[in-house]
């Protein structure tokens, strides 16, 4: 079957909540570990089923936000999610007490319940309606965005279009790119503010009902968080602001140089060089058949996994109207599925993203053998693992893509990680004060962001765009409102993907070893431990940063920039 075979049906609620509770009943009734493993089973396929349903929904709600069936499913699933959730924390609350509990952690592992336990804390029947908003405001931002159809250079473009003029060699393109994609955000600033402060009062209302302190520590649970938390964070970005920025300060006065502009403002930022930046040599067509080739090449489990990503057309790479915006890859439970969704626009991010959202699809291949639905994924942080090292895993082929362009790329690919890092940190730190101080008012959140900004990216300058200057520049971040605390693990990811890179230049076989264990392992354990089993550092731990800095700053150092 391929992807647009892939049946999709909405769930019947009424039947499936009393087949969960039969399956239940009979989990609870089961007179030894044989027979509530049986139940198990029985409710899993439940899950899937439903899980399912929710992903087909959500596909095909994202790759036209306009399909009015697929809109009201997407509705469905934002009203009735929560609902499912009340029955799988019946079944997490059932399997925490079951008295056959040490024979069933010997069968699916100890983390199924650690995972069990927190998933618990993070819900109760008494926020129903509250989640049930907060999926409801986290769509409409996304429909909000989706909806931009910006008038530039005689054509109707939505903001994924907008890319390539961003990054145009002329500057008053530059410049009017960024004056019309700003000119649609400041249209809908005041809509804008109005979605994240319900956003932000109804997760802080969510926490309170929940016992939490604030809405930081419920998001920390959400995420699986189990071996750190926001004081390790806090630590980690100050390592960042120490030996990240500073290296980003001197890549910038390098671009300076190399633009000859002074000052750089905002809208010169996504150009590397005069000469243009590096671009793929071909379509989307084209650049799949070279991902082909490259994974073919790359090792048999890579050529099987991308064989049939294609085979299924499970692939939906073009920016198109009504699209939503982004990239991601999400995994179809009862198709053993990964699906991959992108916004090719003809700049190097089409590249990235496809390496990247691959990655990520690649572990979900990889470690679907798991029986136990938990350990299909793991956490994001470490999720973030698979698809940013695969980007470098990438680069022995990555000239098929670039021809000419290929150190071009390189040098920007590098750059532009250093540079996520702070971004990402920067994100980090604005949510922590937003949570910890819920009331803030708009203008208040906005001064936040502005002063969180300067620290990050000291040299960015906003020339005369008002918008961004009052401080705005956290409005189109879908992350800030849909996966809330979400930035920070592709920072962290980051650091350890810098680690593969390093280990590849001298033993590439042991890395590519390390990171095919770390992506069969899925989620089958927690964060630390994966980086144990991939023979990496933890990013959190004082030194670590300076284990992989020199290594990237000896590589951009080699390269002469000035003369691309």
């Amino acid at each position: 079957m391929k992807f647009e075979d892939y049946k999709y049906q909405r769930p019947n609620m009424e039947h499936m909540q009393e087949t969960f509770q039969k399956a239940l009943t009979r989990f609870n009734e089961a007179r030894n570990a044989e027979a509530q493993e049986q139940a198990i089973d029985q409710i899993n396929q439940l899950r899937f089923d439903f899980g399912t349903m929710a992903r087909l929904a959500s596909i095909r709600h994202s790759i036209d936000t306009t399909d009015a069936f697929y809109d009201k499913e997407k509705d469905f699933f934002n009203q009735n999610g929560p609902m499912f959730s009340q029955l799988n924390n019946q079944y997490y609350k059932a399997l925490i007490a079951s008295p056959f509990k040490d024979a069933l952690i010997k069968r699916k592992g100890r983390l199924l319940f650690d995972k069990a336990e927190q998933s618990i804390r993070t819900f109760s029947k008494e926020i129903l309606s509250e989640l049930q908003e907060e999926n409801t405001l986290a769509s409409e931002h996304q429909k909000l965005l989706a909806s931009a159809q910006i008038d530039f250079k005689g054509k109707k473009r939505n903001l994924s279009q907008m890319a390539p003029f961003s990054q145009s060699s002329d500057r008053e393109t530059r410049k009017a790119a960024s004056k019309a994609v700003t000119g649609f955000y400041q249209e809908h600033e005041a809509k804008l503010d109005e979605i994240y402060d319900k956003l932000i009062k109804v997760r802080t209302k969510i926490a309170k009902k929940l016992g939490y302190p604030s809405f930081t520590e419920l998001a920390y649970d959400r995420l699986g968080r189990t071996d750190y938390d926001a004081n390790d964070v806090a630590q980690y970005r100050k390592q960042v602001i120490e030996q990240i920025v500073p290296l980003n300060t001197a890549l910038f006065k390098r671009k300076q140089k190399r633009l000859n502009l002074d000052p750089i403002y905002h809208y010169d930022l996504s150009l590397d060089y005069l000469s243009g930046n590096p671009t793929p040599k071909g379509d989307k067509d084209w650049m799949v058949e070279q991902a082909s080739h490259m994974y073919r090449e790359m090792s048999d489990e890579t050529d099987a996994f991308f064989t049939f990503m294609r085979e299924k057309n499970l692939l939906d790479l073009e920016a198109k109207k009504g699209k939503a915006g982004g990239g991601y890859c999400t995994f179809i439970s009862n198709y053993d599925s990964p699906f991959i969704f992108a916004n090719f626009n003809g700049t190097k991010h089409d590249v990235d993203v496809l390496t990247h959202e691959a990655g990520h699809a690649f572990q979900m291949y990889m470690s679907r053998h798991h029986e136990v639905p938990e350990y299909h994924m793991a956490t994001m942080e470490v999720s973030e693992i698979h698809s940013m090292s695969m980007e470098f895993f990438a680069w022995p082929w990555i000239d098929n893509f670039f021809k000419e362009d290929t150190e071009k790329y390189k040098f920007s690919h590098l750059s532009q990680a250093l540079g996520l890092i702070s971004y990402g940190n920067a994100i980090d730190e604005f949510q922590h004060e937003i949570y910890a101080n819920p009331n803030l008012t708009k203008k208040a959140r906005k001064a936040l962001w502005k002063s969180i900004d300067k620290k990050y990216f000291p040299y960015k300058v906003y020339d005369d765009n008002a918008y961004l200057e009052a401080g705005n520049g956290w409005q189109g971040i879908m992350h800030i409102f849909a996966v809330p605390f979400y930035m920070i693990d592709y920072t962290i990811a980051q650091v350890c993907a810098f680690q593969f890179w390093v280990k590849s230049q001298t033993n590439k076989d042991a890395a590519w070893e390390n990171y095919v264990k770390l992506c069969k392992a899925g989620g089958s354990r927690s964060f630390l431990d994966l980086l144990k089993l991939a023979n990496l550092e933890n990013p959190f731990t004082p030194g670590t940063l300076s284990t992989v800095i020199p290594e990237i700053e000896n590589y951009l150092n080699a390269i002469d920039d000035s003369r691309f």
